[in-house]
């Protein structure tokens, strides 16, 4: 007859096995971060990074736990195994502050030069929430431009933008290609920015924009949505910025407040 009864011994087994696996796994992810930040922050100049077996002891850490956050990385697309050399960075992201407010060829002036494809440029009737935050009349006109923004040559990302028409008008004749709209915007309205809201998240990207993108069709990409005003709190600039994740990271300096 069959045992009715559970293996106890065998389940307490599988569950300290699996609870190691996980610890490991925990270990591997919290060393990819560390490493992550290194690479990020330029602690490897040269490209390469230290052996397993020195990063083992740097981090106190297994060559298993090691080879397993490398391989988290390698995943990301940031590092990758060549034979005969170790594992070297593929890939470079490039910083963008959240604690000013700057154009984003003020942004990465020191890494590199920022040019603008302007896809589209016109005026569109506008939605109804880019009326509201934009404090237009419903169904008014308002400038539309999208615009793919490349560093180095890459595209870096999607930006698409509503003005309101009395300012945006002025900027179609503008040299939008190689000038920043926050440097158009203060030239023409004679003020200078003043503040601007912030939402970041990870979205999708979809179909067109991962083509533009050159991204692979359903990858995360980072979506800053940034609602920016003059001096006086006038809204001039709602913007919906898909960002390669893969190629940008975001920063920032936050004082807690008492």
């Amino acid at each position: 007859m069959p045992d009715r009864f559970p293996d106890h011994a065998g389940q307490g087994a599988t569950t300290v096995a699996a609870h190691r696996r996980r610890l490991r796994a925990d270990r591997a992810r919290q060393l990819a971060d560390l490493l992550r930040h290194q690479i990020l922050t330029g602690a490897y100049p040269t490209g390469a990074l230290p052996h397993e077996s020195a990063l083992g002891a740097d981090y106190r850490a297994s060559r298993n736990t090691v080879r397993q956050a490398l391989g988290l990385l390698r995943t990301e697309g940031l590092v990758d195994r060549l034979p005969g050399v170790g594992t070297v960075v593929v890939a470079r992201k490039y910083p963008h502050g959240l604690d000013r407010l700057l154009g984003l060829a003020e942004t990465l002036r020191e890494h590199g030069r920022v040019t603008n494809e302007v896809r589209t440029m016109g005026p569109v009737p506008a939605p109804a929430p880019v009326a509201e935050r934009l404090h237009v009349a419903p169904g008014a006109d308002v400038l539309y431009i999208e615009r793919l923004r490349r560093l180095g040559g890459l595209p870096l990302s999607l930006d698409l933008t509503y003005i309101p028409l009395d300012i945006g008008i002025h900027l179609l004749g503008a040299d939008l290609e190689n000038t920043d709209v926050f440097r158009l915007l203060e030239s023409i309205t004679g003020r200078p920015l003043g503040h601007a809201e912030i939402t970041l998240e990870a979205v999708n990207a979809d179909a067109h924009s991962a083509a533009v993108l050159e991204a692979p069709h359903g990858a995360a990409v980072l979506m800053l949505e940034r609602l920016t005003h003059l001096d006086d709190h006038r809204p001039v600039d709602l913007e919906f910025i898909r960002f390669r994740g893969d190629r940008i990271t975001m920063s920032g300096l936050l004082h807690r407040s008492h």
